[in-house]
């Protein structure tokens, strides 16, 4: 079975979001085996610069690497990455899980987004659209693509 990490900075405080959460993971298990690590994110100061949001990011960045699985087929979540359809999306899952390996993980930023020796090490950056999302909404924005993306696979009703 196909293993999919996400790996996100920040606690889901709302309990909406970590309801919908609960809820795509249960339905995904049909799927995949799924892993959410999720990250304490550096606190932002009153006054931020250049200079500060290098060392956020860096600090953000060592926290991320070290809970990358080896061997893993690694998207960064970026607003300049590849758009795809949902039946692109379903596709390139498919094609990963046959042709290269076992293991997805998905990297969602911070507020301030990924550095980029993140980008750098992703075999591919994607972005599910050209407008700004909270992070911790797009925990659910991934998830149910993800569901979409294996009932489409699968033939499944759900996506039509």
């Amino acid at each position: 079975m196909l293993n999919i990490n996400i790996i996100c900075l920040g606690k889901i405080k709302e309990d909406y979001l970590k309801m919908a959460i609960a809820e795509y993971s249960k339905r995904l298990s049909k799927y995949c085996n799924l892993t959410i690590t999720e990250l304490s994110d550096e606190k932002l100061p009153e006054k931020i610069n250049d200079s500060i949001i290098k060392e956020i990011k860096n600090k953000e960045c060592n926290k991320i690497k070290n809970s990358i699985k080896k061997d893993s087929y690694i998207f960064a979540l970026d607003l300049r990455g590849k758009q795809y359809s949902s039946e692109e999306f379903s596709k390139k899952i498919d094609d990963i899980a046959l042709n290269f390996n076992s293991t997805i993980t998905f990297i969602i930023g911070g507020t301030l987004g990924l550095n980029d020796e993140i980008l750098n090490i992703s075999n591919e950056k994607i972005s599910f659209s050209k407008m700004t999302f909270p992070h911790q909404l797009f925990r659910v924005f991934v998830l149910e693509q993800l569901f979409r993306a294996f009932k489409i696979s699968k033939g499944e009703t759900y996506h039509w």
